[in-house]
């Protein structure tokens, strides 16, 4: 008897060592360089500027948060279900537009300890980087979900300035005429469009295809899941598509 109470401790004592070994962490970056770029980008570089629009949505199963996004709930890739099929978010509460000011609180990784403590029906094993919209009311922190495995700080930089950029985006959103401007708030996509601002308007693509026709630069740029399509030539937009369907005139 005295034995079987000895079993309990020691097995417990073994999973935290386990734990604190960093056994079940979902990120490769090493602690020292984790906690810098913590310090640094709720520091210094806390104050950042949506470089594209995005949608708010829902944080799948954590009601305590808001998940930003540039894509469509339906074309969001973060969590899957028992099946292997993904799960949406939630529908689309509201559109922040590139150019909003935003404020970094927290750059969390998902090591061991923080993996059990967020909740079960959300994108646990992935990075996220918490943001608050500076002069707007209270509310859940907006959550930037950044992807896995991302090993070394300029790595994570890089992913992090497809979304947010130190400066502001005045000076490039007046140069915009506008209509385009106005398409790029709404997370619309107008004929004619610049490169750039089909990316403030949609995000970045998934996959880009270039091709030649003559001088004619040609690029396709296929979203996630690849419902949504964007062609480009010379660096403006020719025609979109949404499921098959073309959305200009």
């Amino acid at each position: 008897m005295p034995l079987n109470r000895l079993r309990l401790p020691s097995l417990a004592v073994l999973f935290l060592a386990a734990l604190a070994s960093g056994c079940g962490s979902h990120t490769r970056m090493p602690p020292e360089a984790r906690a810098s770029l913590d310090r640094t980008l709720t520091g210094p570089e806390a104050v950042q500027y949506l470089r594209l629009s995005a949608n708010v949505t829902p944080f799948f199963g954590d009601a305590s948060k808001r998940l930003l996004t540039p894509y469509a709930p339906e074309d969001v890739r973060l969590l899957d279900d028992t099946k292997g099929k993904p799960i949406s978010p939630g529908a689309v509460e509201r559109i922040i537009p590139a150019g909003t000011k935003l404020r970094i609180t927290k750059v969390e990784f998902p090591t061991s300890w923080v993996v059990a403590e967020r909740v079960l029906y959300t994108p646990r094993t992935w990075p996220w980087v918490y943001l608050t919209e500076e002069g707007a009311p209270a509310g859940p922190p907006l959550v930037l979900v950044l992807p896995p495995n991302l090993e070394r700080p300029e790595d994570f930089r890089t992913e992090l300035e497809k979304y947010l950029a130190p400066r502001e985006l005045t000076a490039q959103l007046d140069a915009l005429p506008p209509a385009v401007k106005d398409a790029v708030r709404e997370k619309r996509l107008v004929a004619n469009m610049p490169l750039d601002a089909v990316r403030m308007a949609w995000g970045p693509p998934e996959q880009v295809r270039r091709t030649l026709e003559g001088t004619a630069k040609n690029e396709e740029w296929t979203y996630p899941a690849g419902r949504r399509k964007a062609f480009l030539t010379d660096g403006r937009l020719t025609r979109a598509e949404e499921a098959g369907k073309p959305l200009l005139p």
